[in-house]
């Protein structure tokens, strides 16, 4: 379900629909006029011929578009994706003659040379299957060729038109990415163009690729082969090699020829025992220019589509925002005549505004419009640390522009540039739209200035789809306009070669940020009426969007951190790390390097012949933590000191001593940022520094969080949702069992020991109880038998008994899961409890292990989505709450279930009752939710 009215599960305006204030703009819809054929007319020259990858085209858009369906539930993302590809194509390509090549079957006469050709392949997505003959549809109706042909691949085709248009001395471009057609290019004469990236790809390109020209592309491939299609090339050469090869032989016959001479044993056995198998790759790779053409070149000719079959292929799949668009552009001449093109697509300059005196305007058509979408260019930095160096504005589409804080603006210092800006920075009837919107206010709040009301479209698109793709203004774009912005980091460069931002000319850096500002004004327009289609709008409104100034408070104010404590923790663990190494070496009877895998598996596995060895696809052994934690259970020494040694070099290198350098020096504070698009779920993220994985049952972790102090004349508090998804559980599955246990104030865990193994709670045995918490926090994650018995130590056949004893007793639980798959396969998503969608993109694969972790993430998710919306239903009034009672706490930190609270000391006890009430209230669940409240004068002491 998704764009383009397709598959609606809610009343309301239809995801392509667009409210007044976003008047349709899009660039025209040019159609090639000059020399269009008739029936009388002679065949026109080629001079320019436009050949289109139907087929490598068609699984790109499927695998980068979320899914979508038409109304009568037919799959339609990448037919979606290949219309708007042919839409933008045929507005801007200057090609007389263009056509869509697509594969016909898989089997073709490379098999009868190499019957193992492509058999490597995976199957066909089943989503795929019904789109391939839409998409052919799709070209006619588009009045372009879809041109296949029985037992060659299209890019047989490609090439065989591609020389026939160079022998009638045209110019070919190929819209593709496949690295085989590469061998087609031809300075000047035959290009690629990548549709997804924007970008030509001429000898150059193929150079950096294949490290040859395009003509010795083909000995490259037939020497290192090609899993994807099993063209098998010769063993142990890759592509560096072979390129190293035929630029120092010349060719593939040469260097087979002159084999003996190869200086490395191995690569010479190889290349003379596989001389026959590199010539067959050879043929296999290379394309057949001398393939038949089914039609002309003259059949091929530009002609302008019939608008009754257009209008009829868009209506029938449900593309309504792609019809819109073409209405919007109207019949013109090439892009870029017309005044009204240059506003649709983007302007060839934008203006440099020079002066805050030239703002006036722009504000005024902020007020008309109701919008004012911005774009702020920094110095590196945080937040508290970056510099603005540049701010653009855009009001309404394709009406943008860019002030520089510096030459050739005039008294263009930041305060003067706010000034002239801020009666519609806080003006409500305005809308403040920015990508990454928090920082914009990080940054704003600096200098003393607010900004609301805001909205951050790369929030909402996360909201819509989550992972199905990104969500930057790059990927916004070109996803939902079918436009590709100017990049900052192509202007910046990269490696030693980057260019600071500071040292960029203004005129140089006005129209990407211009652009970046005009994108997030139309991106926002564009898919915010989804939110209404998608029944999100309560959870956009209600949680999401206004959570954002509030974590944005949070990041600012930072908490405390003793530096000095840090410093002595980071000693401490050096010194334990030392000496864990000289035990470790003195085990295995000599030094290795313990942080090697490879180094460690040799050690315990071929060395000391411990058990449970096994090489993976590198041939190394295994040994992650599962596995060193068996072997350290059967009582090895060994394995036990690296799983400490493990985890205290962790420590110090992710908090003690990076926390070290992230404390401001005029502060003291670490400021962590809170990143609300990481998880499908809605958790927050935490990061730069990651504060949220601090360990806290260990001595080490609570050491660390001791750190975390209180200023003086403070307390910490800390306030903790009381097992809150196990409260959510008991309410979405109905168990009665639990609702009791939970109102009356009973012990759980015990409660569901004595439950299901039907042992008395007075005098429980607390192993008893362990392996009733396991069972209880593991069934929220779909724990397996398996996952159980090695958790609690016991065979697996009777953490089966186990499962099987807790769902007997518990059978709601049982009947929710399978609700819960079932509507997660019909649906492709699961749902919270205030409505959110937890996306599961893999959950009908065909890979029965992929399938199965899909599932468990979608018992998962309802549950764990639900207690993050619930801890940010909390935090959104907490500090309004906190100011109307007269108290000065800040809140800091969100830790999953927890948040962290900076108190003055007289104030403790009124601000814990305040927060309790605040975090109980947050939701109205069957059994109540229930908060700890703890304080000292540092993170661990308030827990």
């Amino acid at each position: 379900m998704g764009s383009d009215g397709a598959g609606r599960l809610c009343a309301g305006p239809p995801a392509w629909h667009s409210d007044a204030r976003y008047p349709p703009q899009a660039p025209r819809f040019r159609e090639h006029r000059a020399g269009a054929p008739t029936v009388n007319d002679p065949a026109p020259a080629v001079r320019h011929l436009y050949l289109i990858d139907g087929s490598g085209f068609v699984f790109r858009a499927f695998h980068a578009l979320p899914p979508l369906t038409r109304p009568d539930g037919t799959p339609v993302n990448a037919v979606l994706g290949f219309t708007n590809m042919l839409w933008r194509i045929l507005r801007e390509t200057d090609a007389d003659h263009a056509a869509v090549i697509f594969d016909s079957a898989r089997r073709t006469f490379r098999n009868d040379l190499f019957a193992d050709y492509k058999a490597n392949r995976r199957e066909t997505p089943e989503e795929l299957i019904p789109q391939f003959p839409l998409v052919r549809e799709a070209a006619r109706a588009f009045a372009l060729p879809a041109i296949e042909l029985d037992g060659f691949e299209a890019d047989d085709l490609i090439a065989a038109y591609a020389q026939a248009a160079r022998e009638a001395g045209a110019r070919v471009t190929i819209v593709s990415a496949d690295k085989d057609l590469m061998q087609l290019v031809e300075d000047g004469r035959v290009t690629m163009y990548d549709y997804f990236k924007n970008k030509k790809i001429g000898p150059a390109q193929v150079r950096e690729r294949f490290g040859v020209d395009p003509e010795r592309v083909i000995d490259v491939q037939a020497l290192a082969g090609d899993s994807t299609d099993n063209v098998p090339g010769v063993p142990g050469i890759g592509i560096k090699t072979a390129a190293q090869l035929i630029n120092d032989y010349g060719d593939l016959d040469r260097l087979l020829d002159r084999a003996g001479e190869i200086r490395q044993p191995a690569r010479r056995r190889n290349l003379t025992g596989h001389a026959e198998t590199a010539r067959l790759s050879r043929t296999l790779v290379t394309l057949r220019r001398d393939t038949p053409l089914p039609l002309p070149l003259s059949a091929l000719a530009r002609r302008e589509p019939d608008q009754g079959t257009l209008r009829a292929f868009l209506g029938a799949n449900g593309f309504k925002s792609v019809a819109a668009r073409i209405d919007a552009s109207g019949d013109a001449g090439p892009a870029g005549e017309t005044a009204t093109d240059a506003v649709a697509g983007f302007p060839g300059s934008y203006p440099l505004v020079d002066a805050p005196a030239a703002l006036g305007p722009w504000v005024e058509q902020a007020r008309q419009s109701g919008l004012l979408a911005l774009e702020v260019f920094t110095t590196a930095g945080t937040p508290e640390e970056a510099r603005i160096i540049g701010l653009a504005l855009a009001t309404t589409p394709g009406h943008a522009c860019y002030m520089p804080l510096g030459p050739p603006c005039s008294g263009c210092a930041m305060a003067q540039v706010l000034g002239a800006l801020a009666p519609v920075l806080t003006e409500a009837g305005v809308l403040k739209l920015c990508f990454d919107a928090k920082r914009l206010l990080r940054l704003f709040a600096r200098h003393g200035q607010g900004l609301a009301p805001i909205d951050d479209p790369m929030l909402v698109s996360w909201l819509l789809d989550g992972s199905l793709h990104g969500h930057t203004v790059e990927d916004l774009a070109r996803l939902h306009l079918d436009r590709v912005p100017p990049s900052l980091a192509d202007l910046l460069g990269s490696g030693r070669k980057r260019t600071a931002i500071e040292e960029v000319p203004p005129e140089a850096l006005r129209n990407v940020a211009a652009a970046r500002a005009d994108m997030a004004l139309r991106v926002h327009a564009a898919i915010r009426p989804r939110l209404v289609a998608d029944c999100l709008t309560a959870v956009h409104e209600r949680i999401e969007r206004p959570l954002v100034p509030v974590l944005a408070r949070m990041e600012s104010a930072g908490i405390l951190v003793e530096r000095a404590a840090l410093a002595a923790l980071s000693a401490d663990f050096a010194e334990r790390i030392e000496r864990l190494e000289r035990q470790i070496h003195a085990l295995a009877g000599h030094s290795f390097t313990i942080g090697s895998p490879k180094q460690l598996g040799e050690v315990l596995f071929d060395e000391m012949g411990l058990p449970g060895g096994r090489r993976g696809k590198s041939g190394a052994y295994g040994t992650g933590a599962d596995i060193l934690e068996s072997l350290a259970a059967l009582g090895h020494d060994l394995p036990a000191r690296v799983l400490d040694w493990r985890q205290l070099t962790k420590l110090k290198s992710t908090y003690t001593d990076a926390l070290t350098d992230r404390i401001d020096p005029q502060t003291g504070r670490v400021h962590t940022t809170y990143t609300m698009t990481a998880a499908s779920t809605g958790r927050l993220s935490s990061n730069d520094p990651n504060l949220q994985n601090i360990p806290i049952r260990t001595e080490e972790g609570r050491r660390i969080r001791r750190a975390f102090r209180a200023p003086p004349g403070h307390m910490l508090l800390s306030a903790d949702y009381s097992q809150i998804e196990l409260r959510i559980l008991a309410h979405v599955a109905g168990v009665g069992a639990l609702k009791r246990a939970f109102r009356d104030g009973v012990d759980i865990h015990a409660s569901t020991a004595s439950q299901v193994f039907g042992v008395p709670l007075d005098g429980m045995d607390p192993m008893v109880r362990r392996s009733a918490k396991a069972i209880n926090f593991g069934i929220i994650y779909g724990i397996s038998a398996f996952g159980l018995a090695r958790q609690i130590g016991v065979p697996q056949a009777e953490a089966r008994r186990y499962i099987d004893a807790y769902f007997a007793r518990y059978p709601e639980i049982a009947a929710y899961m399978e609700r819960t798959k079932k509507a997660a396969h019909a649906q492709g998503f699961v749902t919270t409890l205030f409505g959110r969608r937890c996306r599961l993109p893999g959950i009908n694969d065909r890979n029965p292990a992929h399938r199965a972790f899909q599932e468990r993430a979608a018992i998962n998710a309802p549950i764990q989505g639900s207690a993050a919306d619930v801890i940010k239903r909390a935090m959104i009034p907490m500090q309004a709450v906190l100011e109307g009672a007269g108290l000065r706490a800040r809140m800091l930190l969100q830790v999953h279930d927890e948040l962290v609270f900076e108190v003055p000391e007289a104030e403790v006890e009124a601000t814990g009752a305040a927060v309790k009430r605040v975090m109980e209230g947050a939701a109205d669940l069957d059994p109540p939710l229930a908060v700890e409240i703890g304080t000292g004068p540092s993170w661990a002491a308030a827990h």
